[in-house]
């Protein structure tokens, strides 16, 4: 069943105001994000994409980038705002259902989604290609999720195993004509992210590189 923006943020919000005072995914970046922090630049600009509590758009802003966070979430985007403040660091925080967003165009040198599993297939197609859009000519798309396997595990992650990513789902989304590939990986490791990735995981990670012409 398809979920409405209202959906969304009522399941959402709560998810992230149940937690409390708690950072419900931990304060620090994603192992994603840690892993491939040579690729960041600073003065660059990066797009966050259901950015969550802002572990790693803030992390972002530490490391000199300029960078705009969406997350449909009133009660994760309080706890982001206090995590910039914590680390003095500015972020363009936008309250956003990232379905139903008007996508810039080619206005990024990064769009980032890490753990945006929460759509179907359909709604996927729309919101990858919403991503491709903002991403500039040269400029990075990268992708962190788990693989259907992660529902062996149950250590974090949706139980609809159509939106866990497989290698071929990705490929049919970013094809070669427009997309160089850079990484496009599948691997098991040990999350320690907060409460809610914790434990051995089957992951996958995407990095794909907008063709200039």
């Amino acid at each position: 069943m398809t979920m409405t923006t209202s959906d969304h943020l009522s399941f959402w919000n709560q998810r992230y105001a149940t937690a409390g005072e708690d950072y419900l995914f931990g304060v620090e970046p994603s192992r994603f994000m840690a892993m491939h922090a040579s690729c960041f630049e600073a003065g660059s600009n990066a797009l966050l994409v259901a950015d969550g509590e802002g572990r790693n758009s803030v992390w972002l802003a530490r490391q000199g980038l300029n960078v705009t966070a969406l997350e449909i979430a009133p009660a994760a985007l309080e706890k982001a705002r206090r995590l910039a403040t914590t680390h003095r660091v500015a972020v363009d925080f936008q309250q956003v259902d990232v379905l139903a967003y008007d996508w810039p165009s080619q206005q990024f040198d990064f769009v980032i989604g890490v753990f945006i599993q929460f759509v179907a297939p359909v709604e996927r197609t729309r919101l990858f290609a919403g991503m491709q859009q903002a991403v500039k000519p040269s400029g990075l798309l990268m992708l962190h999720g788990y693989t259907p396997k992660q529902l062996h595990y149950g250590t974090g992650g949706p139980s609809a195993i159509e939106n866990l990513y497989t290698a071929d789902c990705l490929r049919q989304d970013f094809p070669e004509d427009a997309w160089e590939w850079i990484e496009l990986r599948e691997y098991d490791a040990v999350l320690n992210e907060g409460t809610a990735h914790c434990g051995t995981s089957a992951l996958i990670d995407l990095i794909v590189r907008r063709r200039s012409s």
